[in-house]
């Protein structure tokens, strides 16, 4: 575990544990590198090198209050892996991660990276807009704003205990465990950023950046998912992308990597040495 400092001040937690070819986890909106550690463990145990942050504003980083958009999250990841000096990577995004993978391989090329993967994610563009009808009503997004704002600590609780894991579906079996881990990492960090990151994650339109990305890139999403509707975010983002694998889950929820991360990580595993 260790820090860096970017460009504006802002200070970056990581973790970077084992030895091998490096696998880069960005996580997803408002978590931390933690929602990873069940990839992380199982990903050290097979020979990997992996390396998880904490986006700026969330976590143990920095809680600055500005640059919470994908620019910002796209060059931290870069500050980051050339700190480390990686190459040969894979980069692994979940959700808003997962537009922050395909940000940082469009705006910052392709030179460290050997392939990527994006689970859940919200490539090309969540905000429902003239070119984009299949996308959610903007009051969505402004409506999280509202309850994040009112009150967050209730907010996330009932995103966790509900969307987020498919736990609101009929026969599910809700962990409790989970969803307190999920509102743990959430309320570690900072309300300015996560109010400021529901824009980010929804308004940014990664059509231009998943047309210029050429590595290999594994698309990974349930058709049950909640957060990120299915039809109008992977099979769009597979089209766009040279070289993609699409990889649709049935029943399957935003939150997969956790509820179901033995089908998860034998994917990504078998993708990764493909």
């Amino acid at each position: 575990m260790g820090t860096i400092t970017v460009a504006d001040g802002t200070e970056i937690f990581y973790k970077d544990w084992g030895s091998g070819q490096p696998i880069v986890f960005s996580h997803g909106w408002p978590l931390s590198a933690d929602d990873w550690d069940t990839q992380m463990l199982f990903f050290v145990q097979h020979g990997f090198r992996v390396v998880a942050h904490d986006r700026r504003g969330h976590g143990r980083s920095s809680q600055t209050g500005d640059g919470h958009d994908m620019d910002h999250y796209a060059d931290d990841l870069a500050a980051l892996t050339a700190h480390l000096d990686l190459t040969d990577a894979v980069h692994v995004g979940h959700s808003t991660g997962g537009g922050e993978v395909v940000r940082y391989l469009a705006r910052h090329g392709e030179g460290r990276v050997a392939k990527a993967a994006i689970a859940s994610a919200v490539p090309p563009l969540m905000v429902r807009t003239d070119a984009n009808p299949g996308g959610l009503p903007k009051k969505v997004f402004d409506d999280f704003q509202t309850e994040l704002a009112s009150n967050r600590s209730s907010f996330y609780r009932e995103v966790a205990a509900g969307p987020f894991y498919g736990f609101n579906r009929p026969g599910a079996e809700p962990s409790e465990a989970i969803v307190q881990n999920w509102w743990r990492q959430g309320m570690m960090g900072g309300a300015k950023a996560h109010y400021d990151g529901i824009v980010a994650f929804s308004q940014t339109d990664f059509t231009d950046d998943l047309k210029k990305i050429t590595v290999p890139v594994l698309v990974m999403h349930g058709d049950d998912d909640q957060i990120v509707p299915y039809a109008d975010s992977a099979p769009l983002s597979a089209e766009l992308l040279q070289n993609a694998t699409l990889k649709t889950y049935e029943g399957f929820p935003h939150g997969m990597p956790t509820t179901q991360s033995e089908t998860i990580n034998a994917d990504l595993l078998e993708f990764i040495r493909s």
